[in-house]
């Protein structure tokens, strides 16, 4: 769950960025979660016979759901997993990092088993308070016969009463500069011509480039050691008082649209 929250939503949140002559990007903006548009690509999952599996995890995942921690290796935010099976239709996940955990998310599957909701609580990529929300998935396909009721594919289909401090993104142009900031402690200062700079806070981004496209529009790539994960197509309207945010997931191969708001 975690993951599908990061890779879609948090990946989005915290790497927008945009620079006009005029600098009217300066300031704080606040992402109006209502009207955000989630990858279409179904999550796909499956826990039987005691065993748990992401599928279209990045890396997939493996593991035994038997309430212990559970090591997992190739995730820069996570080095243990652990699946709690509470009833039948629902199970609880927590992650780590050097024994302390980085993330919760408890999922319910609901009775007629068309929808699943989940409450997440999420500080593997911050520095600050947990960033915290919840939200319905829709299922896309059943799993397996006998399988959980978590089992099979499923689309998030909605947001809701995520923390300011997920939603929220500062910005301050200086000269061909821009400066990024977030609650969550992270931050950048790139120049505005493609090169690549440090990207801070984050385990899972290493660096960034931004890319002047036209007055009001600025595409930004975040990478990973070299390579690129994420592309931020940010365009700020004609009056200056919304940033629509156009995200490419790479790895996923998944696309989002969010709308923040002037402070």
């Amino acid at each position: 769950m975690k993951r599908l929250v990061q890779a879609g939503l948090l990946i989005a949140l915290f790497t927008p960025s945009a620079a006009m002559a005029q600098s009217s990007l300066d300031g704080t903006w606040k992402i109006d979660i209502s009207k955000a548009q989630l990858p279409k690509k179904p999550d796909v999952m499956l826990l039987q016979d005691g065993m748990y599996q992401c599928k279209t995890c990045i890396p997939p995942v493996n593991i035994k759901a038997d309430g212990q921690d559970q090591k997992v290796s190739g995730d820069p935010y996570v080095d243990a997993m652990n699946i709690k099976v509470v009833d039948d239709r629902t199970i609880l996940e927590t992650d780590k990092k050097g024994g302390k955990t980085v993330a919760t998310s408890t999922t319910t599957v609901a009775k007629d088993g068309a929808t699943a909701s989940f409450e997440f609580t999420d500080s593997s990529n911050t520095n600050g308070a947990p960033v915290t929300g919840k939200g319905i998935r829709t299922r896309v396909e059943k799993g397996p016969a006998g399988s959980h009721a978590i089992s099979g594919s499923w689309r998030t289909s909605k947001l809701d009463n995520v923390s300011d401090n997920g939603l929220a993104v500062s910005f301050k142009v200086e000269g061909d500069s821009l400066h990024m900031t977030d609650p969550t402690g992270h931050s950048y200062v790139a120049k505005m011509d493609g090169t690549d700079s440090p990207y801070k806070g984050d385990p899972g981004t290493t660096s960034v480039s931004v890319k002047k496209i036209s007055k009001d529009v600025v595409e930004e790539t975040d990478k990973r050691d070299g390579k690129a994960i994420s592309i931020a197509k940010m365009t700020v309207s004609a009056d200056g008082k919304t940033l629509t945010i156009a995200v490419h997931d790479v790895r996923q191969g998944t696309d989002a649209q969010f709308v923040g708001t002037k402070q």
